[in-house]
């Protein structure tokens, strides 16, 4: 101890004579001696530090007149978690925010739901330490993302473009003025006439009789969304499926679209897309690839927390597989964390490599894989079965298709006696089986899923996946052989890395090695989420359903969820008797949207050309890798998008183009009501209703304008059903519908009341504490005998199952039920619309790729390195106005290995620029350790030409743009098309039409 103090005296009198000769003698001489200087502090130890909101003393809790703390939902980024918001109760300005005890999405553990308010303010403070085990906290995004309500570059009142598309600038507009317009079209702009949405307002006339297919001229309406923060069941199907439009879509396309496909297959699901989560708490064994929890991924924070819980007090080791070190490694637990370097769009070959040993060597769960129906996995008490042992036909009528009878029941091979039954009469099924068989009078040639697994993963040695990943062979063995040890608490994980051509079959890959381990529904392995309280469509009301509501139908205008071969221009071909391939241009059927296409194919008028595009917080032109290409048919509103009304509370890189824009609510202004996207293992729904007053221009009625009144307005403005009198549906009586509580209060009743035990009623006590006294009225008028139950919800921001009823036993209660897809027979039926070329059923490796097969060159020596992105910690496409995140991260830069900087001449903090076939960034670089060689690093988030980091002229004033918030690099600028399919389109998976983003070949030099 004594030499320790030494040595500290010793370095303290070095750091004071090093200052003296900086000049700083003074300053630091009083900070060694503790020596005040400048201005007195309030406090001592406290400093200048806010008042607070609670006092605590021997756990008796004092509540300031100051301020009051009220729930809601961030809009940080995508995992939306839920948060308490202080907020000063004279100004009403937001002071603080912090996370929500009773959310798992904010704490672990969390509190349990009957918890008294009180008691919850008392769990999260100094009592005996109890905020160290509940300690409720906002990331960093979380803590600052509320400087956005007011900020200068908000929008609050309706604004319409005077000069042309992309010159910022805009006049303000009343809001009847911008119904009027909207609705019922005209020379809006003095550049000819525009139609308003009531000329396509119609579900009986068709777009194009030769292509009835095409369905009514309500489709030549598309609304872009962004991820379903809460309101997107009230858009879609109060507004668009009222209109009669199939052209709804979210981001997902630009953000993970691979990997939900590619899961949806797994999973054998592609109606509703479910989406797994490794059970990090009791995990053993956790591969991410091309995602990191801690740096990345949904939920964000709570990810966080059970990696860093999972590796110290848990049993956890894992192994990170990203082309850069991220901050899911640490050298603090030692070898249970490990980072593998790989070439981007690597993972694919790394893959199918793992399964070939893993099948070679049987390393694989025989028995598991061997259960062939939900009877047999019922009987043997299992959690979950597979298809492995389901015969596929291999040629004839039926090429493709599972072996059934005529009432579409499976039929294998019992391994008892190598017969031939129905697959429910079976417990344990050949899953190596090969050969001829006969059904019902009918001889087939058949396979196993599980063969063909196999004959996929055995098409390539395991020294051609090492060279095709950049991995050697002895690593993809050992990795292997190490997925394979830990029983079936194994998780594998992927996201936004899958970004890249061949995505959908590299997230198959990754999935299908849980599979090998049968850890779907297992305690330790994947799980589909813990799902959600009734909310829509619950026990009082049906919030999705009212007379008059359309039934979309056609050809949607980005040609997902339908295969070519059932359209018309595919019959008449056929009919023809020419070759139907290719189509025009490509098809997705396994997609449930895709934003990415819409620009383009309303310019291609394949199927047809749009009238307008509604987007609703959507910014494609930031997030969308080679938007850039896109750019001048979004510019000319004769070439794709005769009028666009973009609704947002900012002008972004996409709302720019926009001949109108709409403001709406911003962060604790809103309502909604919404369910963890994925990572929870118990029954969970948040609910946000505003807790501030928005500033936005307001109706006749008083209701500020945002997205959800501007549809109820726009909606009775077109005669649209599902607006006004009687349009919402209670279990006992019809209710009207003018302002957005209506229907979110309603929703959050269904909330309350679901189950055989609805949530608790508040007190007076518990809703004053809760700041919910203007709600009484509302609350009282609306929800009448259940309002107080209505109110225990909103105090407590949702309605949480408690952490205990996550697992039945070793099964988690929330279990998936349909069997996982070894062989996806959707998949292995369907064709590519341009070369006519088959998929692969099971996971394959392909080369990365363009849409018709021809190859992309990844080892050019003119392109010889791979651009990724990878997602920020800190920043988000959220967040370019929240300035203080800058004191954090100030900027994004173009990070390069020390290695290939060296073999570039390139210096730290150097500019250079990066370029690709098509498109160049210029940035600073940044030298850094952990990367792979071969790549160029870019973090998103940074480099912002909309939300204040352009300027803009509104009323002949001009707002100059930020130079702070166009800092940084946008890799999107970087983004390929591919010349393959019609005209411009981005480079996308060849299979599913994700936005191909990850892995572009690129070069680099300095300037």
């Amino acid at each position: 101890m004594e030499t320790s103090r030494r040595n500290f005296l010793i370095g303290t009198s070095i750091v004071a004579g090093s200052a003296a000769v900086g000049g700083y003698h003074e300053t630091l001489g009083k900070a060694i001696t503790m020596q005040r200087r400048g201005e007195k502090a309030k406090d001592a130890i406290y400093g200048n530090a806010p008042l607070t909101e609670i006092t605590q003393k021997e756990g008796v809790i004092t509540h300031s007149n100051d301020f009051v703390v009220k729930p809601s939902v961030c809009n940080g980024c995508t995992t939306f978690c839920s948060v308490r918001v202080k907020i000063d109760a004279k100004s009403g300005e937001v002071v603080r925010v912090f996370g929500n005890p009773y959310s798992l999405l904010s704490s672990d553990p969390w509190l349990p739901y009957k918890t008294p308010l009180e008691e919850s303010f008392k769990a999260t403070s100094g009592w005996k330490e109890s905020g160290l085990e509940m300690r409720s906290t906002a990331c960093s995004r979380g803590n600052l993302v509320y400087e956005k309500l007011k900020d200068p570059f908000r929008v609050t009142t309706p604004l319409k473009r005077v000069g042309k598309r992309g010159e910022d600038k805009w006049v303000s507009i009343s809001i009847e003025q911008l119904i009027k317009e909207i609705s019922e079209g005209g020379n809006l702009f003095g550049e000819g006439e525009v139609q308003g949405l009531k000329a396509f307002a119609d579900t009986k006339t068709l777009i194009d009789a030769q292509n009835p297919d095409y369905g009514p001229l309500a489709n030549k309406l598309c609304v872009l969304g962004t991820a379903d923060e809460g309101r997107q069941n009230y858009m879609v199907h109060r507004f668009v499926q009222s209109f009669g439009t199939v052209n709804f879509m979210g981001h997902t396309s630009i953000c993970g679209l691979s990997m939900r496909a590619g899961e949806a297959a797994y999973l054998d699901d592609f109606a509703s897309s479910p989406h797994m989560k490794p059970d990090f708490e009791h995990c053993e064994f956790l591969l991410s690839i091309g995602t990191a929890p801690a740096q990345a991924g949904n939920p964000f924070k709570r990810q966080a927390k059970l990696l860093a819980k999972g590796r110290t007090s848990g049993a956890l080791r894992y192994v990170i597989v990203t082309p850069i070190l991220t901050n899911s490694d640490s050298i603090a637990v030692g070898d249970r964390s490990r980072w593998l370097p790989i070439k981007p769009s690597g993972d694919l070959a790394l893959v199918m490599g793992m399964i070939r040993v893993i099948i070679e060597e049987e390393r694989y769960l025989k028995a598991y894989l061997a259960i062939p129906s939900d009877a047999a996995q019922k009987t043997l008490n299992e959690v979950s079965f597979t298809n492995a042992s389901h015969l596929v036909i291999m040629d004839g009528a039926k090429k493709g298709e599972i072996l059934v009878d005529a009432t579409k029941a499976v039929h294998v091979i019992d391994k008892a006696d190598g017969l031939l039954k129905n697959a429910a009469n079976v417990l344990e099924a050949d899953i190596l089986y090969e050969g001829e068989v006969s059904l019902e009078g009918v001889k087939y040639t058949v396979k196993s899923s599980f063969v063909l697994l196999k004959e996929a993963a055995f098409e390539h040695s395991l020294d051609f996946y090492a060279k095709e990943s950049g991995v050697d062979a002895q690593t993809i063995l050992e990795l292997a052989r190490e997925f394979t040890s830990y029983g079936r608490s194994v998780g594998v994980d992927c996201h936004g890395g899958t970004m890249h051509s061949t995505g959908f079959y590299t997230t198959y890959a990754i999935m299908m090695l849980g599979a090998l381990v049968g850890n779907l529904n297992h305690k330790g392995g994947m799980s589909v989420g813990g799902g959600k309280f009734k909310d829509f469509n619950g026990a009082c009301y049906n919030l999705l359903a009212y007379a008059g509501k359309q039934k979309p139908f056609g050809v949607r205008i980005d040609r997902a969820r339908m295969a070519y071969e059932k359209s018309s221009e595919y019959r008449r071909k056929v009919e023809q008797g020419v070759n139907p391939y290719p189509a025009k241009d490509a098809w997705f059927p396994f997609s449930p949207a895709i934003e990415s296409e819409v620009i383009n194919s309303s310019a291609n008028a394949y199927p047809y050309k749009l009238g307008a595009l509604i987007s609703w917080n959507a910014n494609f032109v930031y997030g969308q890798s080679g938007s850039e290409h896109l750019l001048p048919l979004l510019k000319d509103p004769a070439k794709a998008i005769p009028l666009f009304v973009a609704i947002d509370p900012f002008i972004n890189e996409t709302s720019r183009y926009a001949d109108y824009i709409v403001p709406d609510s911003v962060l604790y202004e809103t309502w909604g009501v919404l369910a963890p996207w994925a990572g929870h293992l118990t029954k969970t729904t948040h609910v946000r209703y505003p807790i501030l007053k928005s500033p936005n221009a307001t109706f006749a009625n008083g209701e500020p304008i945002s997205m959800d009144s501007f549809m109820i307005e726009l909606g009775k403005a077109l005669g649209l059903s599902g607006f006004g009198k009687n349009a919402i549906n209670g279990t006992t009586a019809k209710f009207d519908f003018d302002k957005p509580e209506d229907f979110y209060l309603r929703a959050f009743e269904n909330v309350a009341m679901d189950g055989a035990n609805p949530a608790p009623e508040a007190s007076d006590e518990e809703i004053a504490l809760a700041g919910l006294g203007e709600y009484i009225p509302l609350l009282q008028r609306i929800c009448t005998d259940n309002w107080r139950r209505v109110a225990y919800v909103m105090s407590r921001g949702g309605r949480f199952a408690d952490k205990t009823s996550a697992y039945e036993g070793n099964k988690m209660s929330n279990a998936y039920k349909k069997p996982i897809a070894i062989y996806n027979q959707s998949v292995g039926t369907a064709f590519n619309s341009l070369s006519g070329e088959p998929y692969s059923g099971v996971p394959r490796y392909y080369t990365p790729r363009f849409y018709t097969g021809a190859k992309i060159d990844m080892d050019s020596k003119e392109f010889n390195l791979l651009a990724f992105s990878y997602k920020s910690n800190v920043l988000s496409s959220y967040t370019a106005s929240v300035e203080s995140l800058r004191d954090t991260r100030y900027t994004t830069f173009i990070d390069l290995s020390t290695t290939t900087a060296k073999n570039y001449g390139i210096a730290h903090g150097d500019r250079v620029v990066v370029r690709s076939r098509e498109g160049k960034v210029q940035g600073i670089c940044r030298i850094r350790e952990g990367l792979h060689p071969r790549s160029i690093g870019i973090e998103h988030g940074g480099g912002r030409e909309g939300e204040g980091g352009m300027s803009v002229q509104i009323n002949g004033t001009i707002k100059e743009g930020r130079i702070a918030r166009r800092s940084g690099v946008n890799i999107n600028k970087l983004g390929l098309s591919d010349a393959s399919r019609l005209n411009i389109a981005t480079l996308s998976d060849f299979v599913v039409g994700s936005n191909a983003r990850q892995a572009i070949p690129v070069r680099i030099e300095k300037l």
